[in-house]
């Protein structure tokens, strides 16, 4: 039941963090050093490799809350009449939305820079940088940056104001931007991605929906790739403790989405990178203090 416990309260992170840009994976990193699950060594019932995969399937409850709200601004097909209308044309091609296709194909150019790395080097930064000092690190460096691009970005127009005007070129950019979250934890995917749409002249509300879109295959397929290296044999408190936390962050990630999205409209992201420094600072104190 303890670790059922848990469970909630890494969903209930895990739902809060992913969307806001401060870092959804630096925060479950920081809960496991201050209340990690048991492992069988210690007396419990999950494997020591259990929560390397459990930190990142959980977000798939995470990107399964974007699914649900934006399902009709993300599904490329025309199924009924009246859709196959709007689309014009006769034939196969009037069952295609054309401008959610063109989307999707910019969003898999986006995709590309964090997958070659990830799966050539995820190993690698797992072990260099999944840790509450790196994680504290980034925590304040992309908090820093954050108020230094709100503040540059002040005043400006930005050229993209739209999710069509987005061009492949400044979707393989955005999807730089992602790739150092890739390889930093504390850095925040959203955070990177908001942060290099907005120095590229995308406008608040465009960079965080693409940021919501780009999400879908990016967990999808870092899940895919956790759940293959970790194997299918799962404990029966396993398969519990990983589906708990997936449906709580799914719930808490639809009321968080809807939160994000009124909030963007009126206000800038500098507040989150204030969080972000203080609670780097915090972390650092804490971690410094029992070494």
């Amino acid at each position: 039941m303890m670790e059922i416990i848990k469970a909630i309260i890494y969903g209930i992170v895990e739902g809060i963090t992913e969307w806001l840009p401060i870092s959804s994976t630096g925060h479950l990193i920081l809960l496991e050093s201050i209340m990690p699950f048991q492992t069988a060594a210690e007396g419990g019932a999950v494997s020591e490799e259990f929560f390397g995969m459990f930190d990142v399937v959980i977000q798939l409850g995470a990107i399964l809350a974007v699914v649900v709200l934006f399902w009709n601004r993300i599904w490329p097909f025309a199924l009924t009449k009246k859709e196959r209308e709007k689309e014009g044309g006769t034939g196969i091609a009037s069952w295609f939305k054309k401008d959610i296709w063109v989307l999707w194909f910019k969003i898999l150019v986006s995709c590309v820079p964090a997958a070659v790395i990830g799966i050539l080097f995820d190993d690698v930064f797992d072990k260099l940088f999944y840790n509450p000092t790196c994680v504290a690190i980034a925590l304040i460096v992309f908090g820093v940056a954050f108020i230094v691009v709100e503040n540059w970005n002040k005043g400006r127009h930005p050229k993209v104001r739209k999710l069509s005007q987005i061009t492949y070129q400044t979707a393989f950019l955005i999807g730089a931007f992602q790739l150092i979250a890739a390889v930093f934890p504390g850095t925040s995917r959203s955070g990177a991605t908001i942060v290099g749409a907005l120095l590229i002249g995308v406008s608040r509300t465009v960079a965080a929906e693409y940021t919501f879109f780009l999400a879908i295959p990016v967990m999808f397929g870092a899940s895919l790739l956790k759940v293959v290296k970790f194997g299918f044999e799962f404990t029966s408190l396993e398969l519990a403790v990983l589906g708990t936390g997936t449906l709580v962050s799914f719930i808490v990630s639809l009321f968080v989405l809807r939160f994000l999205m009124g909030y963007i409209k009126k206000h800038d992201f500098k507040v989150f990178g204030w969080y972000r420094i203080v609670l780097g600072a915090v972390v650092l104190l804490y971690f410094g203090l029992l070494v």
